[in-house]
Formats: structure tokens, C-alpha cells, sequence
């Protein structure tokens, strides 16, 4: 099988000019202008922290996340319309078991600080993510590599523990990044990247800056000059920059009054349907979580309809405790569909031998907008099927590095993944490292090694609709609902109509995709 694929601000002064600012009404765009060169873009983006750093290994948010998508390349990449196009890789091609692959490794690429792109680059940045030690969050989805080797100076060769039909999806991750070898690693410290744009600064939590690469291999890309991303979780002060005029794009906007906002005539508000989905993860290590009924009764305590309502105010779907979504290629069909149903809760919670059980779910707006609402909401309805569920309101800072895998019962948001193999590789599989219920299954486990490897896509399908059963009845995450990507920009910045929804603000890219109107 063969497939061949030819004026800066700071943030003090930012929020000084935010924090009193009215939220008011506009239009959007019914036309957008061709791209043109020149201008600088300026954002507010709903996550970061202080942990953050420039090691792809550990991009775990947006703000780190869009950086990296401005100032570094990967093999291959996923295109607005969600097709896969080459990157640094040229073109691929793969056995007849899909086992082994070769990647040709694109000539005339060049790294910001002048020096040529080369086998070892390739080589050291993917396996800066391998091995027994590594603490990677793609740790999971490189695991099935078995080795990397090269032939001539153009081509690297990936073995692969059995066939992967979606392994060059897997390159596409926002961590797989190609850095510059230094000895046998890389150096990711310097920021030095192959991407459209230059690191120019970089405050962890706070802020970063970018300029064009002036030596960028592609010219259909990078049309701002420069552009530079705060880090304001705040909601408020993100839709009040965005109001205001200091900022032209600001993501994951407040749905309660995305509507008013949508009325102004210089504000574009963009709605994305996708993968994204919010949950509630539990430590299926710890008590009660570590009893399946335990784990049923609350997703029967659950009114997810309610939670599309209220808290995305029709802006998603609900969920059915899986992380697949129903735009996916073999999202089961055939699953029932949980519904609020105390009366279902209160059996299991009988099942496991009692009449009420006490919980308490951390919840912060830096999880998703809205989800300390979530969780008073899901207390109402828990409460119904002897539930009691106490929601913990806790600090927007250092959520996901303090609460997040480290709290037994908390919100998340999760943007999903391409292929279904990467979802469940990243956050399902045995031992993962962002598997943020610990939940461990035999038989899920056997059967996304199974489906990997199959491509007869009749027995793929019958396999991952099975792991979306496993993983919605006995997994330790609740996914009520499935959210669009709601995001808004001036009308002075210029877009495609057709974005991508695999990740947030058009895939991620909007820097490098996104240009002056």
C-alpha cells in the first residue's frame, strides 16, 4: 500500500484597559477578504500557566499548544477541511500490513536559527517521546514504535510493533514536534523551530511573541508579521479585550452572551463543531470510584440534556460516556444513549450496597467555561438519586497541574483527537499517561492493539464500537456533552470560511492560517 502526498502590549497594561470595559452587541461577517502580508495579530487565549515550558513533551493547553503550531513543524499535518496533508515529510508509504513506514523528509527546510533540517532532527524528536523513562504525554501513542532508523540522507524508516492504517495521523500531534538534535536529544530549551514563525519571547503563564520566518519553506502560510498571545483565563477580561478592540481574537467565549456579541458590526463569532467534550473524571483507584455501580449511578445522576442547555446554551451535543465523536468514522451507532434516570441510579447504587453515597467534584472555569455551574447543576439532579454531590470551587492557576490527575473526582475538557486510536491511546489505554481515571481493562487494552493493526474496516468498526461500550459502562469517565468550538474574532482579521475542528480556533493554526482583512 502506498500513499504519496506531493505595536506590542504588555499584559499589566492589557488588563488595565480590559477590567472596565462593557460588553455590547454586533454582527458578523458575511465576507472575508483574500489573504495579504503584514500586520500584527493580537490574542487572548483562556488557559496557561506558570508551569507551563518549551518542551513539547509536556504541551498540555492552548496557549502552549498554539504556540507550538506557530514556531514548530511536524511530518505531517491535519488540513482545515480534516484530510491529511504532508508537512516536513514529503510523501509516505507504508507495507502491505501497515507495519513499516517510510517517510521522505522534505529538502530546502531550514530551522530559524539557519541550519538545515536533517534525518537526525527527525530522528531525536521523535524518540525525545520513547522509552521506559519517558514521562511524555505522547508517550502512549509512540509506545507501538518499536525502532527509527534511516535510508540516505532523505528517508526515515518506522517500525511498528503490529499495523497502524492512522500512523501518519499519529505524527500529526500537537507534541510531536521536530526539533533540532543536540547529541543524542534535542534542544527544545532554545525554542529554535522549523515553523512559519520565530520565538521572540516567552513568559510561561503569561505571554508570547512571534515573528515570521522569513525562510519558511511554504508560502501559503504565515501572513501576519508578527503576533502576540496572552495567557487571561479570566473570561471577562478575555471578551472585554476582545470588545475593546486590544485584542483580535479571544477563544472560548461566554455562551450566555455570545449571542449579544454576535450582534456587533466588528466582532465575528465563530461556532465549530468537532471533538471537543467536557467530563468529569474519577480515580477509579480510589474509593467510591473503584466500584463500577458507583461509577453507573453517577452517570445516571447526570441531566446532560441540561447541561447542553445551560451551560454550552445549545452550542454541542450531549455525550454518551466516550470520547468519540458522532462526526467520527466509527463512532458506534448502535449504542444506547444514557439518559437522567434516578431511578437507574438508586439500583446501582443498591448494586453496590448502599443507599446514598457522598462526593465531591472539583470544578474551575480553566477545566471549561461553565463547569463550576456544571457541577452545581449535577448536585440538583444527583441529589434526586440519593447522590450527594458537594461541588469544590478551586483556583483557575495551576488547575491542571495541582487538581487535575491529583483530585479524585474533577472536571476536564478534552479537544479529542483525529483517529480514534489516538483518543483512546492517550487518556484510556492502561497506564497512560493522561489516562486521567486510572481505569485499567483487559479487554479495552487487547482490542485497541487489535484494531490498530486491522484493516479490514468492517472488523475495525465492530472492534471500536465494542470499546466505546467498554469504556461508556465501565470506564471511570463521565463525558456529558460534546462541545463546539466557540470562539470570536475582529472583523479585521480574515479567515477561511472552512476551518479546522480538530482542535480549538481552527485547528490550533489560526496563527500561521489567519491574516490582516
Amino acid at each position: 500500500m502506498t500513499i504519496l502526498n506531493s505595536g506590542r502590549m504588555n499584559r499589566r497594561g492589557f488588563m488595565a484597559t480590559t477590567a472596565g470595559a462593557a460588553l455590547v452587541a454586533g454582527l458578523p461577517l458575511s465576507a472575508r477578504a483574500q489573504p495579504k502580508r503584514g500586520g500584527h495579530l493580537r490574542a487572548a487565549i483562556g488557559h496557561g500557566q506558570t508551569t507551563d515550558t518549551l518542551n513539547p513533551a509536556t504541551y498540555e493547553n492552548s496557549f502552549t499548544t498554539s504556540m507550538s503550531f506557530a514556531i514548530h513543524g511536524r511530518l505531517t499535518e491535519v488540513a482545515a477541511d480534516g484530510s491529511l496533508k504532508p508537512e516536513l515529510a514529503e510523501s509516505w508509504e507504508a507495507s502491505d500490513d501497515a507495519s513499516v513506514w517510510r517517510f521522505k523528509i522534505r529538502k530546502g527546510v531550514t530551522f530559524h536559527s539557519g541550519k538545515e533540517l536533517d534525518l537526525a532532527d527527525v530522528v531525536n524528536s521523535l524518540n525525545h517521546h520513547r522509552g521506559e523513562d519517558s514521562t511524555s504525554a505522547a508517550g502512549p501513542i509512540v509506545a507501538p514504535i518499536q525502532d527509527i532508523a534511516t535510508e540516505g540522507d532523505d528517508t526515515v524508516v518506522f517500525t511498528l510493533d503490529g499495523g497502524n492504517a492512522d500512523f501518519p495521523f499519529i505524527l500529526s500531534d500537537y507534541h510531536l514536534v521536530i526539533c533540532k538534535a543536540d547529541g543524542d536529544g534535542i534542544d527544545w530549551r532554545s525554542g529554535d523551530g522549523c515553523g512559519s514563525y520565530k520565538l521572540k519571547d516567552f513568559s510561561p503563564g503569561v505571554s508570547f511573541a512571534v515573528e515570521r520566518h522569513e525562510g519558511h519553506w511554504r508560502d501559503d502560510v504565515a501572513w501576519f508579521d508578527s503576533a502576540e498571545v496572552l495567557a487571561v483565563v479570566d473570561q471577562n477580561a478575555r471578551t472585554s479585550a476582545l470588545v475593546s478592540g486590544d485584542v483580535d481574537v479571544a477563544d472560548r467565549l461566554d455562551l450566555k452572551t455570545v449571542g449579544l456579541l454576535a450582534r456587533r458590526p466588528d466582532i465575528q463569532i465563530n461556532s465549530v463543531a468537532g471533538t471537543q467534550h467536557y467530563t468529569f473524571a474519577m480515580d477509579t483507584r480510589a474509593a467510591p470510584y473503584d466500584d463500577v455501580n458507583i461509577r453507573l449511578a453517577l452517570k445516571y445522576g447526570i441531566n446532560r440534556q441540561e447541561l447542553v442547555d445551560k451551560i454550552l446554551f445549545g452550542y454541542g451535543s450531549v455525550g454518551n460516556d466516550h470520547p468519540i465523536g458522532q462526526g467520527q468514522r466509527f463512532y458506534n451507532t448502535e449504542l444506547e444513549q444514557k439518559a437522567y434516570d434516578p431511578d437507574k441510579a438508586k439500583y446501582h447504587l443498591k448494586q453496590a450496597g448502599v443507599d446514598s453515597v457522598d462526593v465531591s467534584l472539583s470544578a474551575a472555569d480553566a477545566a471549561f467555561v461553565g463547569a463550576v455551574d456544571a457541577a452545581v447543576l449535577y448536585q440538583s439532579s444527583a441529589s434526586e438519586a440519593g447522590i450527594n454531590l458537594t461541588p469544590v470551587r478551586e483556583p483557575n492557576d495551576g488547575y491542571w497541574s495541582d487538581v487535575w490527575m491529583k483530585k479524585p473526582f474533577c472536571a476536564v475538557y478534552w479537544s479529542g483527537r483525529s483517529v480514534e486510536d489516538q483518543m483512546f491511546s492517550t487518556a484510556y489505554k492502561c497506564g497512560a499517561s493522561w489516562n486521567d481515571s486510572f481505569w485499567c481493562n483487559d479487554r479495552f487494552d487487547e482490542l485497541m492493539l487489535k484494531a490498530r493493526s486491522e484493516l479490514d474496516e468492517d472488523k475495525r468498526r465492530e472492534m471500536y464500537f465494542e470499546m466505546q461500550a467498554l469504556v461508556s459502562n465501565e470506564g471511570g469517565v463521565i463525558v456529558p456533552m460534546f462541545a463546539n468550538y466557540v470562539f470570536g474574532n475582529s472583523t479585521k482579521v480574515g479567515h477561511s470560511d472552512v476551518m479546522g475542528s480538530n482542535w480549538d480556533v481552527d485547528g490550533q493554526r489560526w496563527i500561521e492560517r489567519w491574516w490582516m482583512a
